[in-house]
């Protein structure tokens, strides 16, 4: 009998057997250094002239791997392939299907470690923060197999006398899955095992500054069993490849995580019809968030300072959930603020191989430089209180940075930064905190810290995003319990890691039978 799910625990690293694993399985990536890795196309490893470098953002004289690197010719075959596939793929049975989730989530169970260390290196996670993007790609492949078992008979419908109903869900066909770099496992993972799972086949184009933990991903699908041709390793430059992938009258679903920026072009790629196309394409995106934490005058103001910290500068502030804006009740502004503060000095920021770094790098030069820009319009807009300074020369390093005063409808408090930047803004009552909070076009995360309870039920009614917390950080929604995608220009809210993801890469059809 299948056991019910369960999200996959964190590791405590203060043990020390624990600890001396991850020293272990750095020391093992790092004899990896610099190793070659083929294109992945219908089971075929195809190695090109044209390279991505992966560089280690903390250390750029370390190179993680070359990969090689895919054009317009080689992603038309990688379609073909997986348009092949599809046609066997599309007959396994979901049981079936699903087993090869639940073998792939053990073998990367029993290599945790390893992984971890990989994303350590590649994306410049600190250790808790890859341990957790470990578990939740775990978490995505035991969830989807159970979610697929659920859903392989269909959902029941009425019948009349003399007739037999059905409803069911049927794959759709080839999907492009172009995924993040700040979550290169789980969401690479979880955004490729979606479509696999309900019986359609996939053309992966991971973030080309993460490909190598997605390279290793697919070898642990081959190694569960998942038949060539399924999911086929197709990096390359997003203006190549990516429209191209896009655009192709084949692909039946795009599913993509990144910038608003990409998001709405591929979005409207996908609308217009291509020759040869017999379909409307189906998009699920995710684009990305100004998430606001609001601290009412009655909260507990210890949690409303470490909520506003975790959720600015967890992963260096590089999630769609970070919470890049805190909203203060005047009557308790100054005690907030001056307690985040006294937070930010306690951490450390440096090489995230050290168990003791809370904040590592950025992901690359051009996140530093925009970063680092906000940061001068930040000087012009509020008041740095903290931080404020980076030092690009070994790594991509910037210092947790608190700006204060700031207008809510200065840039800072409307645009994206994706780095570790927390604006503060003061609201004279609740209402107007809420307010503030529903002020940018964004609508992913939010959180509020508040012990009144009439408060809470306005914020429920009132507070327009996606996943709303309460009483904690607005970052860490758990595969299974609290599923997660956002309103607005944060996407299409299609709630991965949820009861309803799964649906949308299939196609409900009705079966009828007089008797």
């Amino acid at each position: 009998m299948m056991r019910p799910y369960k999200h996959e625990p964190f590791l405590d690293f203060s043990l020390e057997k624990n600890n001396q694993e991850m020293k272990a399985a750095l020391q093992q990536v790092e004899e990896e250094f610099g190793n070659d890795y083929e294109l992945i196309i219908n089971g075929e490893r195809i190695k090109t002239e044209s390279k991505i470098v992966s560089y280690n953002p903390a250390n750029k004289e370390e190179i993680i791997g070359t990969v090689s690197k895919a054009n317009k010719e080689l992603a038309g075959e990688a379609i073909i392939a997986a348009e092949a596939a599809f046609k066997t793929w599309k007959t396994w049975k979901p049981e079936a299907r699903a087993d090869i989730l639940f073998r792939a989530a053990a073998i990367i169970r029993r290599r945790k470690a390893e992984f971890s260390a990989l994303l350590i290196k590649e994306s410049g996670k600190p250790w808790n923060e890859a341990d957790a993007d470990t578990a939740e790609a775990i978490d995505f492949l035991e969830y989807y197999a159970r979610e697929m078992i659920r859903l392989k008979d269909g959902t029941p419908v009425l019948s009349r006398d003399g007739e037999y109903n059905k409803y069911v869900y049927t794959p759709m066909g080839v999907t492009v899955v172009i995924s993040p770099w700040n979550f290169p496992f789980a969401i690479m993972a979880g955004t490729t095992v979606a479509p696999v799972v309900t019986g359609n086949t996939v053309v992966l184009k991971p973030a080309s500054t993460t490909p190598v933990v997605a390279y290793k991903f697919i070898e642990v699908l081959e190694e569960a069993g998942l038949p060539k041709g399924v999911v086929n390793f197709c990096p390359g430059s997003g203006a190549e490849v990516g429209d191209y992938l896009v655009d192709h009258p084949k692909t039946s679903l795009i599913t993509f995580t990144g910038s608003r920026e990409v998001g709405t072009r591929i979005f409207d790629r996908a609308s217009k019809l291509n020759p040869g196309q017999i379909w409307l394409k189906r998009t699920i995106i995710e684009m990305g968030g100004k998430d606001t934490v609001v601290v009412d005058k009655n909260a507990d103001l210890e949690v409303a300072a470490e909520s506003i910290f975790r959720s600015a500068f967890g992963f260096s502030g590089q999630k769609c959930s970070a919470g890049s804006r805190a909203v203060i009740h005047q009557d308790v502004y100054d005690e907030v603020l001056n307690r985040v503060i006294e937070i930010a000095k306690d951490k450390v920021v440096g090489d995230p191989t050290d168990y003791n770094t809370y904040m590592g790098p950025v992901i690359d030069q051009a996140s530093f430089d925009k970063i680092m820009s906000y940061i001068q319009i930040g000087k012009e807009e509020g008041r740095v209180v903290f931080g404020g300074n980076g030092d690009p020369s070994k790594g991509y390093f910037i210092e947790p940075t608190i700006i204060a005063d700031v207008d809510p409808e200065a840039r800072i408090m409307q645009e994206e930064i994706f780095g570790p930047v927390v604006a503060f803004a003061k609201a004279k009552d609740f209402e107007e905190a809420i307010d503030i909070a529903n002020n940018t076009e964004y609508g992913l995360t939010g959180a509020l810290i508040s012990n009144d309870r009439e408060h809470i039920e306005y914020a429920k009614q009132n507070f327009y995003v996606g996943n709303l917390y309460f009483n904690r950080t607005c970052t860490g929604a758990i595969v299974g319990y609290q599923p997660f995608g956002g309103f607005n220009m944060s996407g299409t809210d299609s709630k991965a890691g949820g009861p309803d993801y799964l649906i949308q890469h299939m196609l409900p059809k009705t079966i009828s039978e007089t008797l």
